[in-house]
């Protein structure tokens, strides 16, 4: 059998995997209500979590402050966040370019020590990609956030009336988070990573956040350049977006993305066929607004309705499960591991 790295580049490059790449994932609220009971269902699976022993779930015992109930946290974008339930990541409630009179002194994180949320070793992170590229693994480096980084620096109320009113502000906002993510991607491209993964939440249940129009004229020549400094430099891009983004499939496309993953629920499968099939691997995730309702069967026919319109010989499809609130029964856990288990891997 191939190594897990061969078989999801050969997934993202369509060159025949010989399985579709899955993975499941769960919200620190999970790991709190379940704990143990959790744990006794994910070392079932282990060509699904590869290694799992029990004992995972005792980190959730000192969350961060961004995960705990009634707590503040700003970041080093000076945004300040505040969660409202436990065992979930909280919101933006302060944004320090409300005003745009902010933007003339205003200074972005520093890439050289600085991420999202506290500092960053760059020689730390070499030797952890040399280490693992030595020993065959798959490599990736952080590319953080992109419009949805917009939208915590102005609010999302602002930001919406930017872009309806084409506030002469908005190119200056770009291009100073173009700038932050070109010198970020830089360093990981010297260190040498198979992809860059970026997150860009630009959709909601029906539709995008923004017009595509306004997409193709703001965002677009952001994210070319951006992610087309990757693939010159032989490296993939993995584009995480939430939301319903089918009008601007092709042109993340024609952007340089190698893999993006779609919601089911907001795009619908039929959606996801005719925009992605054949032309970029699409990391399907599944409805997890589905997962607290649904039969162990109903899920399993989901999972199953996925594989069957979406695999190829050749390749292009990946499968990301995540149970998000404590709502989903432990039944429905099983299901789901076992399902992706089933369908996914040979």
């Amino acid at each position: 059998m191939m190594t897990h790295r061969e078989n999801w580049l050969r997934a993202i490059e369509f060159r025949g995997p010989e399985w579709i790449p899955a993975s499941v994932g769960f919200a620190p609220i999970v790991w709190k209500r379940y704990r143990e009971d959790l744990e006794k269902v994910l070392v079932q699976y282990q060509k699904l979590f590869p290694g799992f022993e029990p004992g995972y779930s005792n980190f959730y015992d000192e969350m961060p402050d961004f995960y705990r109930e009634g707590g503040f946290y700003r970041d080093n974008w000076d945004c300040v966040w505040e969660n409202v339930q436990d065992g979930l990541e909280g919101m933006v409630v302060e944004h320090p370019l409300a005003d745009w009179s902010a933007l003339d002194t205003y200074a972005p994180p520093d890439p050289a020590d600085k991420v999202e949320r506290g500092d960053m070793d760059w020689e730390g992170a070499r030797k952890g990609i040399e280490a693992a590229r030595e020993g065959g693994h798959l490599t990736g480096g952080n590319g953080e956030r992109l419009f949805d980084r917009m939208y915590f620096l102005r609010g999302f109320q602002n930001l919406m009336m930017d872009f309806a009113t084409d506030d002469p502000h908005l190119p200056l906002l770009v291009d100073m988070l173009t700038k932050h993510e070109l010198d970020m991607v830089n360093r990981w491209l010297e260190i040498g990573v198979d992809f860059v993964g970026f997150h860009t939440d630009i959709g909601s249940q029906k539709a995008l956040m923004i017009s595509p129009a306004d997409f193709r004229k703001y965002l677009k020549p952001m994210f070319m350049t951006i992610f087309q400094t990757c693939r010159k430099a032989g490296a993939h891009v993995a584009l995480s977006s939430d939301g319903h983004v089918l009008e601007i499939v092709d042109d993340l496309i024609e952007c340089g993305i190698s893999m993006h993953d779609p919601q089911l629920r907001a795009n619908t499968l039929e959606g996801i066929r005719k925009a992605y099939k054949g032309k970029v691997c699409a990391n399907v995730d599944l409805d997890r607004q589905s997962f607290a309702f649904l039969t162990p069967q109903g899920i399993r026919d989901q999972v199953d309705e996925v594989v069957q319109v979406m695999a190829d010989p050749k390749g292009g499809l990946m499968i990301s499960g995540s149970a998000w609130g404590d709502d989903v029964p432990l039944a429905n856990i099983d299901a789901l591991c076992a399902a992706v288990q089933d369908f996914c891997f040979p």
